[in-house]
């Protein structure tokens, strides 16, 4: 118990630190390429790591999802990733990793994983266009280890997305927009999928946006507008009214990107909202410790208005 709370401990303090744990598995020897490619996921969203266990096959599902486990009474769907990527391999999906975000509990067969990776999301690079194309917008961030290998992050929130098909068109035309349509929100979110919904959303509420598709790229932007702002001698807050934040990006996370946000004052009055799959109480916390003023769990388009709504209105 003792190791189990200094492992907690250790991964509270990586909030604002620009840092995160990663656990590395592999779906086998692709026969096509000879590659044994090398795919992460956040230590976050793992809840555990097993051998396979006894599937129940289910009618009407999607190709790469072979069907339910029970684990301790609940019944979890479980998605072939091999299949699911299409890559050509020999795996037999004999190990399970059990993840649980944005509300769903869901298992990945994979060959084999490796190790538990601690790095700087610095080292986590936006894909080269040419890997995005061949993964079909799959990986989201990439990095090479020290013995030459290239980590590929999964966006694991596209395979849910795609495999549970839980993106409800009727969720967007029941908001209502917002009367005053010179309010502006930004937002930063490295998921193609993640990124759709927040535009759809704001689309909805008929509202200006401005977009970026990692923290980096997101605080760049945000120092250029405030150096607008400045020239302009107005307050930065006439020009952007709130900032929504992902908490898993590539080269600046959302933690560090909201840490930046907040202790700069030309951002004084702005609210930063956190939008993440890690929608757990140990994470709400550790956005709390780098002083975010909410947090709205991913895919939930209605719950996302009425909160960008709320806090537009105190901005108006």
């Amino acid at each position: 118990m003792s190791n189990l709370m200094q492992s907690v401990d250790a991964r509270t303090k990586l909030a604002g630190t620009n840092k995160l744990e990663m656990l590395l598995f592999s779906l086998g020897t692709d026969r096509r390429t000879q590659r044994k490619e090398v795919y992460g996921i956040n230590v976050f969203k793992v809840r555990e790591v097993m051998r396979t266990p006894p599937i129940t096959r289910a009618p009407e599902m999607p190709d790469s999802v072979e069907g339910m486990v029970s684990l301790r009474g609940v019944l979890v769907p479980v998605v072939d990733l091999v299949k699911y990527t299409r890559i050509n391999s020999q795996s037999d999906g004999g190990v399970m990793i059990v993840t649980e975000y944005n509300g769903y509990t869901q298992g990945f067969l994979v060959e084999s994983v490796d190790t538990i990776l601690r790095l700087d999301w610095s080292s986590m690079k936006v894909p080269p266009e040419m890997l995005k194309a061949e993964s079909g917008g799959l990986v989201t961030a990439v990095t090479e280890l020290p013995d030459g290998r290239l980590v590929m992050m999964m966006d694991v929130e596209k395979v849910l997305a795609e495999t549970t098909g839980y993106d409800n068109a009727l969720a967007f035309s029941a908001i209502e927009p917002m009367e005053n349509h010179d309010l502006m929100v930004f937002y930063a979110d490295d998921s193609h999928v993640a990124r759709k919904q927040i535009q759809r959303t704001l689309e909805a509420l008929q509202v200006k946006q401005q977009g970026a598709v990692n923290g980096r790229e997101a605080w760049d932007a945000l120092q250029r507008l405030a150096n607008q702002a400045e020239a302009a001698q107005k307050p930065l807050r006439d020009m952007v009214q709130l900032i929504i934040t992902d908490v898993e990006m590539p080269e600046m996370d959302g933690y560090m990107l909201t840490k930046s946000i907040k202790s700069d004052p030309r951002f004084a009055g702005i609210p930063v909202v956190m939008h993440s799959s890690l929608s757990g109480g140990s994470n709400q916390s550790l956005g709390k410790s780098v002083g975010v003023d909410g947090y709205i769990s991913k895919f939930e388009p209605q719950r996302l208005a009425d909160a960008v709504a709320g806090y537009l209105r105190k901005a108006a």
